[in-house]
């Protein structure tokens, strides 16, 4: 059973702790047991080969923020609630007019004997048409610059979900536009020579680990992968001490948590899966560092989004999509990788898996919606089949587990696409 947020198990089994100098190529293998084979919540201690996190001081805040409640607005009164909109109210004016006019002219003078009749008084009514506001031209069409160029018929996917309001069938195109364009705010460079305590195996220990608390905790795979862009770019901006490596990514998971699920972990879930190595405080201060680093700014471009995206255009299966999802989610330990946007890793990604499963190359309508040629992508795409056939590291063995299981197809067990077969479909 996955762990309960907000609850902790009865029973703690403690996990080995990761031996030393892990992060060394010639240090010791450790055998770790895999979370979908225990189906229960993994905590590890605060990686002991990289960490000395309970002999560490992390500074807090000093201050607190206060501030008073301001009380709520008082409703409207029944007479407002129950006007009529402006454009509304626009239209009644003649009959409200009309009304008052007959109630003035059937008004006589009732009063004492001996007193003067008062003469009535006849008001011309206005014609009607000059009380209404006049409207606004119909079909007046938008201005050219706001006007969005029209999809071609044969590379439209998102008019039979014309009457799904969630799939936005109006915008996606759009806003998926916009994503790439954003892309350019998020730009990744090899940070390590910033960082003088930690190394890149450090990093894909890390990365391995925050694959298993997806895991644990059943979250979504947007979270995973928008931590995993919190960690690289807090890391990018901060120097920091090995001591508090896990911390920082345990902390972009509480963020992207915030982010993008529904219902996310609290603060002790990831305390007590961090073996309890650090403090409530402790981590509400690494958050709020963290957000100050990022100047707040954590809406963040991932390929996973790209990678659904492009998966729908090309119609293919779940299985496909898996094998695709499974060299994405692999390309997240890779140092080198770290600079790739998230639209052009997508893009290699869902190529490897098409020539994998020989469903052909890169069509016109994944060029119209991605905007990559395949002669774009070829590189990348290279450096994944080179990532793949590489001896696997048994210090990092989450995703293949992970990807090994029924539920994933077992894409992780299918035999890799031979070299020169890839070549061709990229010179097609």
């Amino acid at each position: 059973m996955p762990i309960t947020r907000g609850q902790k198990p009865v029973t703690r089994s403690k996990i080995p702790k990761l031996g030393k100098n892990e992060c060394q190529e010639e240090g010791p293998q450790v055998k770790r047991v895999s979370s979908p084979a225990l189906g229960a919540p993994t905590k590890r201690p605060a990686f002991s080969d990289i960490t000395n996190a309970h002999k560490v001081q992390i500074s807090l805040p000093g201050k607190k923020l206060t501030g008073k409640l301001k009380k709520p607005a008082a409703p409207p009164k029944a007479a407002e609630a129950a006007a009529p909109p402006k454009a509304a109210a626009s239209i009644s004016v003649a009959a409200r007019f009309r009304a008052t006019l007959k109630k003035s002219s059937s008004v006589s003078s009732e009063g004492a004997s001996g007193k003067a009749e008062r003469p009535k008084r006849v008001v011309a009514a206005a014609p009607a048409e000059e009380l209404v506001a006049a409207a606004p031209p119909a079909g007046r069409e938008p201005p050219a610059h706001l006007q969005r160029p029209p999809i071609p018929e044969q590379f439209d996917v998102d008019s039979e979900h014309q009457d799904d309001v969630f799939m936005s069938p109006e915008y996606a195109k759009d806003i998926f536009d916009h994503l790439r364009r954003r892309e350019e705010q998020f730009v990744l460079v090899d940070y390590m020579d910033q960082q003088p305590s930690l190394t890149p195996g450090m990093r894909a220990i890390l990365v391995d680990w925050l694959v298993e608390v997806q895991e644990n905790f059943e979250l979504n795979h947007e979270t995973l992968y928008l931590a995993v862009k919190l960690t690289d770019h807090f890391l990018a901006r901060a120097p920091v001490q090995r001591e508090v490596l896990q911390l920082i990514g345990s902390t972009a998971m509480l963020v992207a948590s915030k982010f993008e699920e529904r219902n996310q972990p609290c603060v002790e879930d990831f305390l007590y899966i961090c073996d309890d190595a650090y403090k409530h405080e402790e981590m509400i201060a690494m958050e709020t560092r963290m957000l100050q680093v990022l100047d707040f700014d954590i809406s963040i471009p991932i390929s996973y989004r790209f990678l659904r995206r492009y998966a729908k255009c090309a119609g293919v299966a779940m299985d496909t999509l898996t094998l695709a999802r499974y060299v994405c989610e692999l390309s997240l330990y890779n140092m080198d990788l770290v600079g790739e946007r998230g639209s052009k890793m997508a893009a290699a990604c869902l190529l490897v898996a098409l020539v994998t499963k020989q469903l052909g190359g890169w069509s016109p309508l994944l060029l119209f919606h991605s905007g990559y040629h395949v002669s774009d992508l070829s590189h990348l795409v290279l450096k994944l089949h080179s990532m793949m056939s590489s001896p696997p590291d048994d210090k990092l063995r989450a995703v293949r587990s992970k990807y090994s299981h029924k539920v994933f197809f077992e894409v992780a067990s299918l035999p890799l696409v031979d070299i020169d077969v890839l070549q061709r479909a990229l010179a097609e």
